[in-house]
């Protein structure tokens, strides 16, 4: 019996130890997170680059931060003070020194090598001393079977020379005239001296004297990266379609690939179609997105969502219309709109569908949100706790007290309120007074 309040004693110690660390770390926590919402404040615009990186596990890669051309993205006038973290972690990517493996230098976040755990959101964050504006750029690292499901899709028409252009390469050559290239057909070696097939030395292109319709199928280019004594290997893989002359005069929708593009909810985001025309005039051929099979004008009265401008490119001597969808920003009803790239002119026209789906959203809260409600409950535990303790203790002196009163003759009861008298002091001083020993 006497030893009850020394274990209740220690319970209580152990109890509070425990919640004065839980409240210590969920501070730091809140304190952490207080920090970066309001760093997160500070940078007005979000914008959901368009481009998808699809890699491969094991090589290197380089994640650019991009200055979009639009109108609504125009970063050109931006000092170059930018910073790179992984969405969901608030940690800023550090330099060469402190990881040698993924570290950012300027505009360009490199992995050596990227590894499939590094697939994810990545957000530069370009500032100046008046203004902010932050860029996501997703990246998906797959394993080198997949090589073909991330094909860059190229174009010969059929009967003439042509080219296919090993892509991406740039940020891997300082000195352009110095690549040193590996080309392969459906995996089988092409060899330079074979008069179907030209390599030129410190060149990205493989040029083909008389394009054939055999031609279509995959190629694959592959590059030696040194770094710092180590060597990495960089591969591209090119799905090539040929046309025959006399359908060239009908678009083809090259852009987006993907039938659906991640988007955070308030961001904004541009989602260019982009349509080769070949030798076609960019004139006769028209390109739109719609909403819903309607005109986005007509589903977005407000302009939140609207066209951007039509801009006409020609990338190796081929011709090409790109119009980008403009979101200003992201909305919920996005996500439950079909959105089509139409592109026609008066031979053919071709339908492309995507979807805009939500950004998973990142488990960061889940460190202020834990530990708070983790707290709350332990507290509660032991005010409970405290408080069946206080009521159970108070019942058990009096029914005992009165027990040994009714069971005892009266001639013994002096004698038990001596053993209480001792045992409980204070807690029957005043109880004693009131039974008074007969005679």
């Amino acid at each position: 019996m006497a030893e009850r309040p020394q274990k209740h004693s220690f319970l209580w110690e152990k109890m509070c130890g425990l919640f004065f660390v839980l409240v210590t770390c969920t501070v730091g926590a809140s304190a952490f997170r207080l920090q970066q919402v309001k760093s997160t404040e500070n940078c007005p615009d979000h914008t959901v680059f368009f481009k998808h990186y699809y890699e491969l596990h094991g090589e290197p890669v380089v994640l650019k931060c991009p200055s979009p051309r639009y109108k609504h993205s125009d970063f050109s006038a931006l000092t170059p003070n930018i910073t790179w973290y992984k969405n969901g972690s608030k940690t800023m990517m550090s330099g060469r020194d402190e990881d040698p493996r993924i570290w950012a230098e300027g505009d360009t976040l490199w992995f050596l090598p990227a590894m499939l755990e590094d697939s994810g959101v990545y957000i530069c964050t370009r500032r100046n001393s008046s203004y902010c504006t932050e860029v996501s750029i997703h990246l998906t690292v797959l394993e080198k079977t997949a090589a073909r499901e991330i094909a860059y899709l190229q174009v010969l028409f059929t009967f003439t020379s042509g080219k296919i252009v090993c892509p991406d390469l740039w940020d891997f050559t300082p000195n352009r005239t110095s690549l040193e290239l590996k080309w392969y057909k459906d995996a089988l070696p092409l060899e330079g001296s074979d008069d179907k097939y030209v390599i030129l030395k410190g060149s990205s292109s493989l040029i083909m004297t008389s394009v054939l319709p055999a031609d279509s199928g995959y190629y694959t280019c592959k590059m030696s990266f040194p770094f710092e004594g180590a060597t990495y290997e960089i591969t591209r893989t090119i799905h090539l379609e040929t046309v025959e002359q006399e359908k060239i005069i009908t678009p083809i929708i090259v852009y987006p690939t993907q039938k659906t593009t991640s988007a955070a909810l308030g961001s904004k985001m541009t989602l260019p179609c982009k349509v080769f025309v070949g030798l076609s005039s960019h004139v006769n051929t028209d390109v739109e997105w719609l909403a819903n099979d309607t005109t986005v004008d007509v589903v977005y009265k407000r302009s939140r969502v609207t066209e951007g401008e039509r801009q006409e490119i020609v990338e190796n001597g081929e011709n090409f219309i790109e119009v980008p969808l403009i979101f200003d920003p992201v909305k919920e009803e996005d996500f439950y709109t079909d959105f089509t790239c139409l592109a026609q002119n008066t031979y053919g026209y071709q339908v492309l569908p995507t979807r805009v789906k939500q950004e998973a959203v990142g488990l960061s809260w889940y460190i202020t949100v834990i530990p708070v409600a983790l707290a709350c409950v332990i507290a509660a535990g032991i005010c409970i706790h405290k408080c069946w303790k206080w009521k159970a203790d108070k019942g058990y002196t009096i029914a005992k007290f009165k027990t040994c009163l009714i069971l005892q003759p009266p001639t013994e009861q002096k004698t038990i309120l001596a053993i209480f008298h001792a045992r409980h002091r204070e807690t029957l001083q005043t109880r004693y007074a009131a039974f008074p020993a007969d005679g």
